[in-house]
Order: C-alpha cells, then structure tokens, then sequence
C-alpha cells in the first residue's frame, strides 16, 4: 500500500484533487477554532472540560472535531446536513412525491438535494436556537456540572442570540457548501470527508489526554484496542452477502440484448453508525424531560442512570435501542418488495427462486438473518470499548479528561474506517482508469 502512495502524485488532474480536498478540510479545521461573537470564553474553557467527562456532550463534540465545545462558527458541524438527509430517507417511504423524486435519476436527485438544502438551514436554526438557550440555562445537565454553573451567553439579549444564531447557522450553510465542493472538484464524498477530519483532530489531544492522567500503560492498552476495532471494523465493512441474478436474453432487430449474470450486495452492517446516532438522541430525551417536568424522583432516576455513562441502565437501554434502530434504518434503505419488482420489471430472476412474491419473501428473509449480526457487531462496537475502559476504572484527576476521552472510541473508528475504506475506493477507480496500480488491487 506504502509503494502506491506515490501514484496518487503522478497524475495531475487526481493530484488537484486531493491538494483542493486537504486545502478545504484546514478551512474548516481553522473554523472550527474561531468562536460565535458575545461567548463568554472563561466558560467556553469550563465547556470543554465538562465535554471530558463523557455523555452526550462529547458525543456532539465529536462530529464537530472540538468545534460545538469551543462554541465556534462551526460549532454545528455538519450533522444538520445529515439529519436532513436522514429525514427525507424516511419521508420518502411515506409520502409519494419524494418517492417518485427518488425514482426519477439525476432530475428527482436535484429536487431532493435543493430541499434538503432548504432543511438543513431550518434545522441549523432551530439546533443554534436551542443552543444558545440550552448554553445560557444553567438549570441542564449539560451547563450545570459538579455543582459549578456555565453560562456561554452572559450579556443574553435578542441581538446576542440572533447574532449567535446567525453565525451558527451560516458556519452550518458554509460546510454545507464546502462538502459539495469537494464531492465535485475533490476526490469526492465530501460530507464524509469533513465528519472524518472532525473525529482524527481529537486523537492526538485525547491520547495525551490519557497519558497524563493514567500513564503509559493505559495509553497502550487503548492503542491496541484502536487498532484491534479498526481491524474488526474493516473487516466486516467488507462483508457483503452477494445474492446472484440472471438476466433472460432479449432479442431486439438484429442484437441480442441481456443474458448476463449480476448479484445484489447486501452489506453486512447495511445501516452504518446511523444507529447509535439515533440512539444516542432518543436517550438524551429524558435528560431534557426531566429538566422540565417537575416530578423529583423521575428526575433523580435519570440524573443517576442516564446521565451517566458508567451505569448498567444507560448501556442496557443504549444497546435496545441501537439494536431497534439498526432494524429500522435498514428497512427503510432496503425494500425486498420494491427490489423484487425491479428485478422482474428488468427481466431477471434468482436462480432456484420465482419472480414475484416468492423473490420478495427470499430476500426478506436473506435480509432478517444478515441485520442481526450487523447490528450486533455496531453493538459491540459502541458499548464493549466504553465497558472495558469503566471496568478498568481508569478515571481523571481533577474531571479532567481521562478514560471518559475514549469513550466512543468505537464509534469513531467506525465512522472514520467507513469513510477511509469509500475514499480509498474511489481514488482507486481513478488510479486503474489510468492504469496505475490502486491501493485495492490484488
């Protein structure tokens, strides 16, 4: 692989490409680092610390390499853009005009593409909102901890939070743009791309992190662990269950049309880390709830269980709910109906199976037995590095950052191991059409 690093270089045009994709990424790494005017930056310090110590804030945290915990221009990351993504994913089951713009190519691709645009910026309202509230109430779980209140916004007034909200927003609109730059004049996948930066710029300071607080040996101990998940990771990334099709041969005027053999790829782990992204915000529900209702014992049940990331109840229903989700997400993306109507409409058929409804009930079922080791695996993959590390008990000095850093250590490997395995991919595409060899060529 070292030996085809070098190909990436020879050819100009691939060479552009990726000098304009890391030219990109250091726009939004140094974004990330410029803070949304009227912060109070003694708190953003306080923030930050608070961030270390794990649960839902250093979830958030993640996605946007540091940024929401430095309150900066692009605090929001890129995750509205893929919320909005998500929504219309699912819209589309239910409501017929975003059915018919997903069957219609590249013209119904545009149509979803402006109007996820167009929530996106409505969704980065309402999150830079919530924010700016959430931030400014020292009565949460996320501003108030250990007894010391945090307070962003000090001077908070309707000219601070709209021009918090506006900054917030537009840094949102700004990546929007700069991922679709480099999905078109980079090596492509921008949105990944940029989530990916985000994840890798925290684990230098967290593994620093770590030796200070714990010594060396821990710092190893989660080192092998990294590199064990990645290996795991990649492994079942590649997984597919290749289901075979049979095309029947067409004769049309002089020409003999079809005949051909193809397979359908069902991916082991079909849904990705949607998942534990949906789980993790069902589960911060509560937490909100029970800020705002006023029954104590629900409040104090949740502050003991939920809130805590070292407690039997938050990675019980944590794992329900990933593994509801996992079914869920990938009954959305996969309709056997549908692609079994495909199937026959392009006149071909799995061999030993009929068209029809006996191909509809065989690729559900293929379907049924390959998402349970998949969401079993994404299982894994979120709780067993968390549970290790609580059961080590390697905790901070001081709330500092400590093991709470590698928390979701597993889900950042599974989300920057799925976006390096795509872009290898394509930028090997364009090395064999050159005829170099690839990073993947055998």
């Amino acid at each position: 692989m070292l030996k085809t690093l070098p190909n990436m270089f020879k050819v100009h045009d691939l060479r552009m490409k990726i000098l304009f994709t890391l030219g990109m990424i250091a726009v939004y790494r140094v974004g990330s680092f410029i803070p949304a005017p009227g912060i109070d930056y003694n708190a953003v310090e306080a923030l930050r610390a608070r961030s270390n110590q794990g649960g839902l804030l250093q979830l958030l945290g993640l996605f946007s390499g540091g940024a929401l915990t430095q309150f900066a221009i692009f605090a929001l990351g890129i995750m509205p853009y893929i919320t909005a993504q998500i929504i219309f994913q699912i819209l589309g089951v239910v409501i017929p005009k975003i059915e018919e713009w997903q069957q219609q190519g590249a013209v119904g691709q545009r149509k979803i593409t402006q109007w996820t645009r167009y929530l996106t910026v409505a969704i980065a309202m309402v999150q830079a909102t919530s924010f700016s509230f959430l931030f400014h109430n020292t009565n949460n779980p996320i501003s108030n901890t250990g007894g010391s209140q945090i307070d962003l916004l000090p001077d908070f007034n309707v000219g601070t939070v709209s021009l918090v909200v506006m900054t917030l927003t537009a840094g949102v609109a700004l990546l929007m743009w700069m991922g679709e730059l480099i999905t078109q004049r980079g090596v492509g996948n921008g949105m990944s791309l940029l989530i990916f930066a985000s994840i890798i710029s925290t684990f230098p300071a967290q593994g620093i992190s770590v030796y200070q607080d714990n010594g060396l040996f821990a710092l190893l101990v989660l080192i092998s662990m990294a590199v064990a998940l990645t290996v795991a990771i990649v492994y079942v990334e590649q997984g597919q269950r290749r289901i075979p099709v049979q095309f029947a041969k067409r004769v049309v005027g002089r020409r003999m049309y079809g005949g051909q053999n193809t397979y359908i790829p069902l991916k082991v782990n079909q849904s990705g880390v949607i998942p534990i992204i949906f789980a993790s915000s069902v589960l911060y529900l509560p937490q909100l709830l029970a800020v705002a209702l006023p029954f104590e014992s629900f409040q104090r049940w949740v502050d003991g269980n939920l809130s805590q990331p070292d407690n039997f109840w938050y990675y019980f229903i944590f794992g329900i709910l990933i593994l509801g989700f996992a079914y869920f997400y990938t009954a959305i993306t996969f309709d056997p109906a549908k692609q079994a109507d495909t199937i026959r409409k392009q006149g071909g058929f799995i061999p030993g199976i009929r068209p029809g409804p006996q191909t509809e009930r065989y690729l559900a079922k293929i379907l049924s037995r390959i998402t349970l080791p998949g969401a079993l695996f994404i299982l894994l993959i979120a709780l067993v590095p968390s549970i290790i590390i609580w059961q080590l008990d390697w905790s901070a000095e001081g709330g500092n950052a400590g093991s709470a850093n590698f928390g979701f250590l597993g889900i950042s490997i599974l989300i920057a191991a799925g976006v390096a395995l795509e872009t290898m991919r394509q930028i090997d595409s364009q090395l064999t059409m050159r005829n170099y060899e690839g990073f993947l060529t055998k």
